[in-house]
């Protein structure tokens, strides 16, 4: 395994810059994530590690040594891509020991580091297949194997589980969180999808146009999101957002003339412009006129098994509610909704940056209807 840092790196195409800056310290053993929306530069910052593109500024450094200059395969690091990438006339043993074929060792010692490798990912009874005769999962296991069996210093993902089905998906997430507890080598993991990111993460990194936004453990980012788009990214489902400012007696006035009483430790001025978010688990349904509640109107209930999501309109604007218990609520009901105090999150309405809270009340928020 081996650390991997990333110092002031940028990347353009021509005048259009698509990486701006980017600074990352990598332990070595850690399963890193770089999570966020299409175009935001988490493809090109891998393929920029992995040596496939050219760093037009900044340092690589991969177990202390920077291989800015260093062909791909001297850096140590084995990819596993969205598309596979198999060849498809030669068997899975082929296609797993092609790598040691290239380097030279011979067929007896090529063929009992494919079998160990095959046994560990569960495709031993596959060695003699061709890729079309496997199912997607099977292939995915197959591109890892091949990555495995180089026995790399550092793991890159490009979102490999892009596409299976979701049951295999879940399957996969599973398979390579093991692979990474048994093999303890470093991995960088590049998804789009949330739910992966943050069951897969020790170190979770969220992109947003070519920078990073925020970095931490995935319960960090999700308790305390340190922007609105972290906030709206991290979390299934998103964090409900609302816009509006501050009126003259210090309440968030979100629609006129309804109000939220803010949280203590905010002192700003009347008129300031904020966005107040809390999110969909942290709020209750009561009865209508409850008090402490403010009036919403159901619109659609997702029912999930284990648990229920509600969406309603409030003020004319999405909400949602996620509840484990019970739900009798019915498509166009009046309901009530709490949002503790505790729980909300407040942000700056033009950069979007939180506003620390640092004294809170012990009663919940309360909207005026």
């Amino acid at each position: 395994m081996a650390s991997v840092t990333l110092r002031a790196v940028k990347k353009s195409y021509g005048k259009n810059a698509v990486v701006h800056g980017v600074d990352l310290d990598i332990p070595a053993g850690t399963f890193v994530v770089i999570l966020g929306p299409s175009g935001c530069g988490k493809s090109t910052l891998l393929r920029m590690i992995a040596g496939l593109e050219e760093i037009t500024a900044g340092e690589v450094a991969i177990g202390g040594r920077i291989v800015n200059r260093l062909e791909p395969r001297r850096r140590g690091c084995a990819m596993v891509f969205q598309n596979y990438a198999l060849y498809p006339h030669m068997t899975v043993a082929e296609n797993i020991g092609y790598a040691l074929k290239v380097a030279g060792l011979s067929q007896a010692e090529r063929r009992a580091r494919v079998e160990k490798v095959a046994e560990s990912l569960g495709l031993a009874p596959f060695l003699d297949r061709k890729p079309a005769a496997l199912s997607g999962g099977q292939r995915q296991r197959v591109a890892m194997g091949r990555a495995m069996i180089r026995e790399p210093s550092v793991f890159l993902f490009d979102e490999p589980l892009s596409n299976l089905d979701a049951r295999l998906r879940v399957q996969m997430r599973a398979e390579i969180r093991r692979l990474h507890q048994r093999l303890g080598a470093t991995s960088i993991f590049v998804t789009h999808d949330q739910v992966e990111a943050m069951t897969l993460a020790d170190l979770l990194v969220v992109m947003n146009e070519g920078r990073i936004e925020q970095a931490g453990s995935p319960a960090e980012l999700y308790a305390k999101p340190i922007s609105r788009f972290v906030a709206s990214f991290v979390g299934a489902p998103p964090m409900n957002l609302m816009d509006g400012r501050i009126a003259a007696n210090g309440e968030f006035l979100y629609d006129e003339p309804r109000r939220l009483a803010l949280p203590a430790g905010l002192p700003l001025a009347a008129g300031t412009l904020l966005t107040v978010g809390i999110r969909p688990e942290a709020v209750t349904i009561v009865a209508p006129g409850a008090p402490g509640s403010i009036r919403a109107t159901v619109d659609v209930v997702e029912e999930l098994g284990a648990g229920r999501v509600v969406h309603l309109e409030l003020a004319g604007q999405p909400f949602a509610v996620a509840t484990a218990g019970a739900v009798t609520v019915r498509p166009g009901e009046a309901v009530g909704l709490v949002l503790p105090a505790e729980t909300l999150h407040v942000f700056e309405n033009g950069s979007g940056k939180r506003l620390d809270i640092t004294a809170r009340p012990a009663e919940p928020a309360a909207l005026s209807a």
